[in-house]
């Protein structure tokens, strides 16, 4: 019988800690790997920056494309790029131009040679 309320004291005395560093594991390990813990943290961070990144080359773009529209209303017509747009648009050339078709690039591992530059038209 003593050996047995022995047992249950010790276990009692060994309770209190278990249980507390069991919970102290549980919220540490939740603290970096849960959903909202470091490692989600650094996570959104890093999308976050790619973000930033994408954002500031669209809006780079979007300037390009606010000049480019500019440049083309009626009251500042830029004649060179209007005459640019309509060769591209329309595949249209002057009868005395001289048109040099360059050749596009192989892929790389194609199997196929990649044309020569003799070819002028």
């Amino acid at each position: 019988m003593a050996i047995r309320i022995d047992l249950r004291r010790y276990l009692r005395q060994i309770a209190v800690p278990l249980i507390g560093a069991s919970l102290l594991g549980y919220f540490g390990y939740h603290a970096i790997q849960g959903d909202r813990g470091l490692m989600a943290w650094l996570t959104l961070k890093q999308q976050l920056r790619q973000a930033d990144a994408q954002l500031a080359s669209l809006q780079a773009e979007q300037v390009a494309l606010a000049n480019r529209v500019q440049r083309m209303s009626p009251s500042t017509l830029d004649a060179d790029l209007l005459d640019e747009q309509m060769r591209l648009m329309l595949n249209y050339a002057r009868d005395d131009e001289v048109i040099i078709m360059l050749p596009t690039p192989a892929a790389p591992g194609a199997g196929a040679p990649a044309p020569s530059n003799s070819d002028v038209n």
